[in-house]
């Protein structure tokens, strides 16, 4: 079997990293997996850039990014059909088709001709431009008045309206199976422009060789921490996204007790990280972005807690990776973090945008070591369980077969 996956990137973005996580899983059960890409990182001959007609799509963006439509100039899009792997392709997986590489008005030309799997990583294919749409129900509608059109990815008027019935228009002419990581987002597209399509649930997977439990006094060793010092480790691609919550994790740590800051070090990976450990008022190791799995396993081992106070998220692979490697999480019970953070069994949650909350939860499983070290136990039973790569790739492989 053949699977031709479109993603914006392989390994630039948490949608573009679980798209290649799934290729790679496939890969290992003899299904012949590549990727048709925006931007390609990897050197690999299954990744393949998409080929763009830029100097033509440069003059149409001219005139599409001013009517805050700018998806629409990606006119390459249509060329895919002619496409080796697409021809040779007997599946069509979609992934992420926003970021400006893809129009998705070509939907209905590659859905005929190919069966089609379109995996969704957040809101966007059924709002008006939002990826998470937090407290707004207006895709339900048809968009149009948006109330926050700096949401990524941000528009500068409002064409929300426009783009929602454009994208309607697509679906009406397009046939595919929907697939959502969280059974929260599954919920979420069975009330959008997606309701008339099939969807089932499947969870990402990883590698839980490569994320696994590694030995804490090493890892600390390793990253220059005290073998005597407790660890919150919090972790996005981009710390500056207002959506991942660092300024509410700041409140928590200001809330914290003076006994408990003693020995307490803030563990911090990602981009623009500067702001947030200059204002933690904590000893702060930042390491910036890091890509390598093994490094991020160390780090996570190193860890007592993983603090993760995102205000929308669909199924993150932070936490995911965090519990593989055996680390108990404290977050917000939002989107779908609570089918993974589960209080009590793999960690804490606090009531969404409530920092003292969260911040009681850290105290509560810093000071209580033998719980900690359950739920740590826990979290990488369940990760085993449920969150395997194997599983996710056999799962993908019998809608394939069935859509076959």
């Amino acid at each position: 079997m053949q699977v031709l996956h479109i993603s914006q990137s392989d390994i630039a973005g948490g949608a573009a990293i679980a798209a290649y996580r799934l290729h790679q899983g496939l890969l290992t059960q003899d299904c012949e997996s590549r990727m048709l890409v925006g931007v390609a990182r990897t050197v690999d001959r299954r990744i393949i850039a998409l080929p763009r007609r830029r100097w033509l799509e440069n003059q149409l963006f001219r005139l599409t990014w001013p009517l805050s439509l700018s998806q629409l100039h990606c006119i390459s899009s249509f060329d895919i059909p002619r496409h080796p792997c697409f021809q040779e392709a007997a599946i069509l997986n979609l992934h992420n088709l926003h970021d400006g590489y893809f129009n998705y008005l070509a939907l209905p030309a590659l859905t005929q001709a190919k069966p089609t799997v379109f995996t969704l990583h957040d809101m966007w294919s059924f709002t008006g431009h939002c990826g998470y749409s937090y407290d707004c129900d207006r895709w339900q509608r048809g968009c149009g008045a948006c109330p926050d059109l700096q949401v990524p990815p941000a528009l500068s008027r409002d064409t929300t309206w426009l783009e929602w019935h454009l994208k309607q228009w697509a679906y009406q002419r397009s046939k595919m199976t929907i697939v959502t990581p969280s059974h929260w987002l599954a919920d979420q597209a069975r009330r959008s422009l997606l309701q008339s399509f099939p969807v089932q649930t499947i969870p990402y997977g990883l590698d839980t060789t490569a994320y696994q439990p590694l030995d804490p006094v090493q890892c600390r060793a390793l990253l220059g921490i005290s073998p005597g010092q407790r660890v919150l480790m919090f972790a996005a691609a981009s710390l500056g996204d207002r959506r991942k919550g660092a300024d509410l994790l700041l409140q928590a740590l200001q809330q914290l007790p003076a006994s408990l800051k003693t020995d307490l070090l803030l563990l911090v990976l990602g981009e623009q990280g500067e702001a947030l450990a200059e204002q933690a008022g904590l000893p702060t190791l930042h390491l910036g972005y890091i890509s390598h799995d093994r490094i991020k396993a160390i780090c996570y081992s190193a860890a007592d807690l993983f603090v993760f106070p995102t205000r929308a998220d669909n199924l993150p692979l932070v936490v995911l990776e965090s519990m593989a490697c055996g680390t108990p999480i404290v977050s917000f019970q939002v989107g779908g973090v609570p089918e993974m953070v589960r209080p009590g069994i793999t960690g804490y949650l606090a009531p969404p945008e409530n920092a003292t909350a969260l911040g009681q939860g850290i105290v509560q499983l810093l000071e209580d070591e033998r719980l900690r070290l359950q739920l740590g136990q826990n979290c990488r039973s369940v990760a085993l369980a449920e969150y395997a790569l194997e599983l996710q790739a056999q799962r993908y492989l019998s809608l394939y077969q069935e859509l076959l």
